[in-house]
C-alpha cells in the first residue's frame, strides 16, 4: 500500500464514528499518525488502527472548548512533535423549524461546529506557521450552500465554513498552510431519518474519505470546496456577475429592476481572490461610466 501520508501526524475530530472514523482509518492506512479527538475517547478506532499496524493516540475532548482542544495538541505534540494535518469534522444537529429553534439549540450547533473548528485551528495554527507545512478541512455541507429546510442553525454554521475557509486560506498559504473545505453527503448518525433507507448504503462514509484525503495531500490544492458523496466528487464555484454601473437616477428599486437583465448577466462571471477584488471591479466600473460620459 501507497504511503503518501508517511512521517505526517494527523488531528481528526470526531473521531469516534461515521466520517470522523472513516477519514482517521484512510489517513492511519496512508501512514499518518492519527491523534483521534471525540467527546469520549474513541478508543475503538484507535484500536482498529494499532491492529492494523498504525500508530493512533485517542484522546477525549470538547472541540466547542478552548483549554480542552489545547490540551489535546499538546498531547499531541508530546507524542509526535509535530501536527501536519487537521479535519475539522466534529458535528452534530439540532433540526427545528426557523419558528421552532431555541436561542440554546442555535447556540450549541454553532458552538460545535464553527467555534470548534475556530478552536482546533487556532490551536494548531502557530505550530503550521513554523513548521511552515500544514493542511486544514473545514467541513460544510450542501446545506450551508445551498440551504435545507429545518437547519437554520446547522446551515449557518455551514456556510461560515467558507468564509473562514477564504481568509485562512489567504493568511496561511505563504506559510506552507492550504486550506479546503469538505461539503460531504453520507450516511451517519447525523443523517439517519433524513434520507431514504434504500439510498443510504451508496452513501457509506467511505465513499466520502478519498475526497478529504486528496485535500490534504502534500498536493493538494488550497481553498477548494470539494463536494463528495456516493463516489461522487464535485467542485462549488462562487463566482460573481461582471454587474452594471447605474447612473443616479436610476439607483432606485424601479431602477435596479429595470436593469437586471444586465446586473445578472452571467456571461462574463468571475471569481474574486479577496473581497478588496469586488470593490477594485466596482470602481472600475464607475470610473469607466464617468470617462464614458465626460467623453460624450
Amino acid at each position: 500500500m501507497t504511503q503518501e501520508f508517511e512521517g505526517r501526524v494527523a488531528i481528526v475530530t470526531g473521531a469516534g464514528a461515521g466520517l470522523g472514523r472513516s477519514h482517521a482509518l484512510g489517513l492511519a492506512a496512508g501512514g499518518a499518525r492519527v491523534v483521534l479527538l471525540d467527546l469520549t475517547r474513541p478508543d475503538a478506532v484507535a484500536d482498529e488502527i494499532t491492529a492494523a499496524g498504525g500508530a493512533a493516540l485517542a484522546i477525549a475532548a470538547d472541540v466547542a472548548d478552548l483549554p480542552s482542544v489545547e490540551a489535546a495538541v499538546a498531547s499531541a505534540m508530546a507524542q509526535w512533535g509535530r501536527i501536519d494535518i487537521l479535519v475539522n469534522n466534529a458535528g452534530i444537529l439540532r433540526d427545528k423549524t426557523f419558528a421552532k429553534l431555541t436561542p440554546d439549540n442555535f447556540a450549541k450547533v454553532i458552538d460545535v461546529h464553527l467555534t470548534g473548528s475556530y478552536n482546533c485551528t487556532t490551536a494548531v495554527w502557530d505550530i503550521m506557521r513554523t513548521q511552515n507545512y500544514g493542511r486544514i478541512v473545514l467541513t460544510s455541507s450542501a446545506s450551508g450552500i445551498f440551504g435545507n429546510f429545518g437547519q437554520s442553525n446547522y446551515a449557518a454554521a455551514k456556510a461560515a465554513m467558507i468564509g473562514l475557509m477564504h481568509v485562512l486560506h489567504l493568511e496561511g498559504l505563504r506559510h506552507g498552510i492550504r486550506v479546503n473545505t469538505l461539503a460531504p453527503t453520507a450516511a451517519t448518525g447525523m443523517t439517519e431519518g433524513l434520507i431514504a433507507p434504500e439510498d443510504l448504503a451508496l452513501l457509506d462514509p467511505s465513499t466520502v474519505t478519498p475526497g478529504l484525503l486528496y485535500l490534504v495531500h502534500e498536493d493538494a490544492p488550497s481553498r477548494m470546496i470539494l463536494g463528495a458523496g456516493a463516489g461522487v466528487f464535485a467542485v462549488t464555484h462562487i463566482q460573481e456577475t461582471e454587474g452594471s454601473w447605474l447612473p443616479p437616477e436610476a439607483r432606485t428599486p424601479a431602477g435596479i429592476a429595470a436593469a437586471m437583465d444586465r446586473i445578472d448577466d452571467r456571461s462574463d462571471m468571475a471569481a474574486h481572490d479577496t473581497a478588496l477584488d469586488q470593490t477594485y471591479k466596482f470602481i472600475r466600473l464607475a470610473r469607466a461610466a464617468e470617462q464614458s460620459d465626460k467623453a460624450e
